[in-house]
Formats: structure tokens, sequence, C-alpha cells
């Protein structure tokens, strides 16, 4: 076995873990997150899976309060905007075009210790399939992937006793006009605000309510 090999924690834990999260409704606004391991939970952005690798994403950390209470309204008055310990809007990049694959491959040749031209073959599947897609069905195809990184997120916070909720309960132009998202090159995908459940959630007691795995798992 590697030296580097990793411990990996048993199936029962990783049920439990599981079966622990939910979507919080009431976020203990006293409790933070521990900077230790809100620097773990940024790296597991950091490391989720995308499409060719591209990450075709940004994720913006709303720490000010005052901009987080601009928020509410935005997100269909939903507390958790401004209650949670740290707010994530996970944004997709608009406009991935040929530069920024070359961006990507000019990263990659530095990290892999190879050369631009030696990746020129890769980039080109890369430009050819984007270059495939209308520019909504490239919005289309950048949201799936902040997904991705959204239930990556969201898992990793479970194995770390960390809450969470996904937010689709918002309006993206406007989050995108408050955060000055458009001028940067994003748009809001979906938003997670992350912390610790209040002891009065009483979403937290209720059973979770999933169909049988006859129902949703078929083995062709």
């Amino acid at each position: 076995m590697s030296e580097n090999q990793p411990q990996f924690i048993s199936t029962e834990q990783l049920l439990a873990h599981l079966q622990w999260r939910y979507a919080v409704k009431k976020f203990d606004p006293t409790r933070k997150i521990a900077s230790a391991d809100w620097h773990v939970l940024e790296q597991s952005l950091i490391l989720s899976p995308s499409s060719f690798g591209l990450q075709p994403w940004k994720f913006f950390v709303i720490n000010t309060p005052e901009i987080r209470k601009q928020l509410v309204e935005h997100s269909w008055g939903q507390a958790q905007v401004v209650d949670a310990s740290h707010l994530v809007v996970l944004a997709l990049k608009t406009g991935v075009d040929e530069a920024y694959v070359d961006q990507f491959i000019a990263r990659t040749a530095e990290v892999r210790q190879t050369s631009v031209e030696d990746l020129a073959p890769y980039a080109k599947v890369i430009k050819d399939f984007l270059n495939r897609m209308s520019p909504e069905d490239l919005s289309a195809w950048a949201l799936r992937q902040v997904y991705i990184a959204l239930g990556q997120l969201m898992t990793s916070a479970a194995h770390l006793g960390i809450d969470a909720c996904p937010m689709e309960g918002f309006v993206p132009d406007q989050y995108d006009q408050v955060l000055g998202l458009t001028e940067k090159g994003y748009a809001a995908g979906v938003v997670c605000a992350m912390g610790y459940r209040d002891p009065a959630d009483p979403y937290a007691d209720y059973a979770k309510v999933r169909y049988t795995q006859d129902q949703m798992i078929e083995v062709l």
C-alpha cells in the first residue's frame, strides 16, 4: 500500500453522516465554523470534479453582514442567509471560451510539468466540445458543473459535522447585481448556507422521505 494512501471511513460511518445531514431551515447564529474547518471546506470546493477539469466556476463567500442583509429580500426572505455562519454563492463562469481553455491548459502544463504543445490535442478536444454548444447550452453546462461542486461541499460538510442548506430560492439576477458578479464574468448558480443547526429547528427530527432502493435503482 502506498504511503500516501489515506485512511478511509467505514461504510457505517458514511451512511451515518448522510443520514444525519438535512437541509437546515434554522441556523444557530451564535455558532461559527472554525477557521481550520472552513479551510478544509474551501479545499473541498477547489477539489471538486468538473467536465474536462475545466472548473467553470468561482465560489463567493459572503462574510459582510450588510451584504447578507441586502440578499435576504432577494432570497424569498429566508433567514438562513443571515443566520448561518457562512454563506457561499456558487457561481458559474460566463463566456467560457478558447482563451479560458488556453489558460486552463497553461495551468495544467505548469502543474504536471509538461509543455503546452504536448497538451495541444487535449486542448483541441475541449475547444471542439465547447464550440458545438450555443451560448444557452454553454451556460446550462456550466451550471451543471456548479451543482457537482455543491454536492461535494455538502457531503464534505456532513463528514465534519457541519450543517448546510442548499438554496435555489433566490433571484439570481439580483444576486449578480448586489455582488457585482456580472462585471467579474460570473453568474450566481446556487447558494449554500453553512453553519450549525439551531436545536429548535423542528426539521432536524423529521424522518427522511426517500423511495425504496428497488424503486430508485435498477440494474440492467
